[in-house]
């Protein structure tokens, strides 16, 4: 049964998100984030910034711009469509407000929902419908 851990009670999502990213990849993941154009693009540039001691290989995909090649190598891809990003990926991250497309095809899905009231009341309605889909939620309340 696929799984998602629902992160709630987030101050931050992107800085959340950045850390969570970390994480991933020194667990040797390979992730593919999720949202609206706009905050993939805030997150992109926070990656570069947030961790003077690290680097975080990721890549943008808009889906109006072909990649090259060797950028499906790399372990963490941001994109408005997670369907876009290349080989076997097994986590999802969404930073959107919207149910994520092609949910099944990740092992697991980490759902990041911020204080904010609007934020909020779109993540209940994105865990009945995890739940309605027959994905096992798991509830992760931040407190940071």
């Amino acid at each position: 049964m696929a799984r998602v851990e629902f992160h709630h009670g987030v101050g931050d999502k992107l800085a959340y998100a950045c850390r969570l990213l970390r994480k991933a990849y020194k667990a040797g993941a390979r992730v593919v984030v999720t949202g609206d154009a706009a905050s993939l693009r805030m997150l992109d540039k926070q990656l570069w910034v947030f961790d003077e001691q690290a680097f975080l290989p990721h890549v943008f995909a808009s889906s109006n711009e072909p990649l090259p090649e060797r950028m499906s190598d790399t372990p963490i891809w941001l994109a408005v469509d997670p369907t876009t990003a290349p080989g076997e990926r097994s986590i999802l991250i969404n930073i959107g407000q919207d149910m994520p497309a092609a949910m099944g095809r990740f092992d697991r899905l980490f759902d990041i929902v911020s204080n904010e009231p609007t934020d909020r009341q779109l993540g209940r309605q994105r865990w009945k419908a995890y739940a309605a889909a027959g994905w096992q939620v798991q509830p992760h309340e931040v407190t940071e």
